[in-house]
């Protein structure tokens, strides 16, 4: 059974996780096995777990311990678990917590690229996406529209960072994930140094890579998808696509777009010249919706 902890010493050490730590001191990049994660609400926890997630520790309101997080507490074993009322855990972590639960789990392996790739016939890849917001909402839009994976360069943003666990409502336990490509060069943001070898391992595992990006040279999600028919039909294997998706502002970088097969826009009216990256994913991966699994 859990052992419960009643919060006395909001500067105890044991408590450094959940206000102290960094991100970059959370994931322990000199010794990655050691490092964790933090997922925010009962919901996002169960799906943790259900996932095979290890628990390390449990932060919550004295309240949920026999009611919402009851369950979660059984399936914890023997981990501890620190309490007290919402303003003292508000003072600790310095916002509300969403449902009153906090838990810290142990950051997996990511798997290679290779068995990411192995059967998927539509994945994402992320370059250089910095705001959690669209990270999240990028795994929710893959899980429900069947992305297959999502792939994200060095740039990108931790997927397992709180909020982006938490935009996402769990779906980065769904929706497998891993990095791809060398980190970017020093000093050149925007570079796209990751994709010369990233784009190359695509290639490698058959994937036909589109970038979403505005260009003259571009086409619409309807003339791609009309152009892998055709291929299929001339006796070319199943399409597997790749749709890259650029940061926040800027979008995708030159040498990106031009290591790519295809640069797909989705088009606008009434003078918008583009959309939001995460609302853009979304109308991307519906346009091609029909490029399901292998096996299924």
């Amino acid at each position: 059974m859990p052992v419960i902890h009643e919060i006395t010493d909001l500067t105890a050490p044991e408590l450094d996780i959940y206000a102290r730590l960094t991100q970059a001191q959370l994931r322990n990049r000199l010794e990655p096995e050691k490092g964790v994660f933090i997922a925010e609400s009962p919901k996002v926890i169960r799906l943790a777990l259900d996932a095979g997630h290890i628990p390390v520790a449990l932060l919550m309101e004295r309240r949920h311990i026999e009611g919402q997080a009851k369950d979660i507490l059984e399936r914890c074993g023997d981990i501890p678990v620190y309490t007290a009322d919402r303003h003292v855990l508000a003072s600790l972590t310095g916002y509300p917590l969403t449902r009153g639960v906090l838990c810290a789990l142990r950051r997996p392996k990511l798997p290679t690229v290779e068995a990411i790739c192995r059967d998927a016939r539509r994945v994402a890849v992320l370059e250089g996406i910095v705001d959690t917001t669209n990270v999240g909402a990028i795994f929710r839009s893959a899980a429900a529209l069947g992305v297959d994976a999502v792939l994200v360069s060095p740039a990108c943003y931790d997927p397992l960072y709180r909020r982006a666990v938490r935009v996402s409502m769990g779906t980065v336990f769904q929706v497998p994930w891993t990095r791809i490509g060398d980190a970017d060069v020093p000093n050149r943001p925007g570079c796209g140094t990751w994709s010369d070898e990233g784009i190359a391992e695509l290639h490698e595992h058959g994937f036909t890579c589109a970038a979403m990006a505005l260009s003259d040279d571009s086409m619409t999600p309807d003339e791609l998808n009309a152009r892998l028919t055709e291929r299929e039909a001339a006796g070319a294997a199943p399409a597997k696509l790749a749709l890259l998706f650029g940061t926040e502002g800027e979008g995708l970088s030159p040498a990106t777009i031009a290591r790519c097969d295809y640069t797909v826009r989705i088009p606008m009216a009434h003078g918008v010249d583009s959309l939001n990256v995460a609302a853009s994913s979304a109308v991307a991966f519906y346009a091609f919706r029909q490029l399901s699994q292998l096996g299924r």
